[in-house]
């Protein structure tokens, strides 16, 4: 079988036996391909793309128990398999929340709703929206009369199906959130009336639980925030002090705060990305700009500016690899090469989704809160 070959260049039987750690496939079952062993069946199954999974799913109670699990998640990324979608937490017309998926891959296919989304969170504002795994993690918010809540909601990308997931420690809504080193990290923001806001909750997957610790130096006017260099950068409103805006980082791994030089944070006017541990944040004060934190000089340069014919503030950015997506209101999204658009000048539009209409230009009306990648 040594011609046999996986994506990472390992043999069948290299990559059989660096399955042996993961759980086994029950040999007393029907097989999942009749008439080629599990292990084979399982290498050609795990390199259907990503959009016949639903189909996959339909096929057997095995298969969809494979399609799911976490052996198969961990095959398709460590083989390079893994294929990106980006998923887009939205406000509609009716002022009620809403969640978008679209292939990263396949931009000309547009938009798709996704369905059943928790109604006990659709008026919700101030909300949580992070990736961690397969799963979406949609956490806290508040309402109109609705105090900050601790509830917490879960979509297995996989199964495509939102479940109650373990609560918040402390209720708290208009809060930063990021994933760092396998967990989730939910920073400050407002609580309700018995939880201090100046508090961080962090969430465990292996645990299946919420920890959470009360730290003084936590802002109360936290506006955006980052993860770069394995710290999480949060930008907040303006300084009491110096009637500037501001920005702190935060080292999880020895629970240290520092303010962020001003030259930095001066910059940091919109949502950003990290790419290669390179900062990049959409200026929508004057037009449309793609700016780069250089480090080596501490200043801002800009990239490229976008054509406002393809774009509608207020807008989000994504990172997938080298590639950075901006989804403006109705959804218009506009992909590009960061390394390629840093050689050009003037206006760059390399690839775009058309804005979201329909006859009622509902849809156009949604506005982007929180964008997130996952891949599988």
């Amino acid at each position: 079988m040594d011609f046999m070959e996986n994506a990472s260049g390992k043999s069948v039987e290299q990559t059989e036996s660096g399955l042996e750690g993961h759980s086994q496939l029950d040999s007393e079952q029907a097989a999942l391909i009749p008439g080629l062993p599990d292990h084979i069946a399982f290498f050609c199954l795990a390199r259907v793309p990503r959009k016949y999974h639903p189909f996959l799913n339909c096929v057997s109670k095995r298969w969809r128990e494979l399609v799911c699990s976490d052996e198969w998640h961990s095959y398709r990324r460590n083989n390079y398999l893994a294929e990106t979608w980006i998923y887009a937490l939205c406000i509609d017309k009716s002022d009620q929340l809403c969640c978008y998926v679209l292939d990263s891959n396949q931009l000309q296919r547009g938009w798709k709703r996704i369905q059943d989304l928790p109604s006990r969170c659709l008026k919700r504002k101030g909300v949580g929206f992070e990736v961690l795994g397969k799963k979406l993690y949609l956490c806290g918010g508040c309402g109109w009369i609705e105090e900050a809540t601790d509830e917490v909601y879960c979509y297995d990308a996989s199964m495509n199906t939102w479940n109650t997931a373990s609560p918040l420690s402390i209720a708290r809504c208009y809060f930063t959130y990021e994933a760092l080193d396998g967990k989730i990290y939910a920073i400050g923001g407002l609580g309700s009336k018995s939880s201090n806001p100046q508090s961080c909750d962090t969430y465990d997957p292996l645990t299946d639980s919420w920890s959470s610790f009360i730290d003084p130096n936590i802002p109360p006017d936290i506006e955006d925030s980052v993860v770069l260099d394995g710290k999480i950068y949060i930008r907040c409103g303006f300084s009491a002090v110096s009637s500037h805006v501001y920005a702190v980082v935060y080292n999880p791994s020895n629970g240290t705060w520092q303010r962020v030089d001003a030259d930095m944070a001066c910059g940091w006017r919109g949502p950003a990305v990290v790419i290669n541990g390179v900062l990049y944040v959409l200026d929508q004060t004057s037009g449309i700009r793609l700016m780069m934190w250089q480090e080596d000089i501490r200043e801002w340069v800009a990239v490229t500016r976008l054509s406002p014919l393809f774009m509608r503030p207020p807008c989000r950015l994504v990172a997938i690899g080298k590639k950075v997506f901006v989804i403006g209101k109705g959804l218009g999204t506009v992909a590009f090469d960061v390394e390629n658009a840093a050689n050009m000048d003037g206006v760059l539009v390399s690839s775009s989704v058309p804005r979201l209409i329909s006859d009622d230009d509902e849809i156009s009306w949604d506005f982007v809160i929180s964008c997130k990648s996952l891949a599988i």
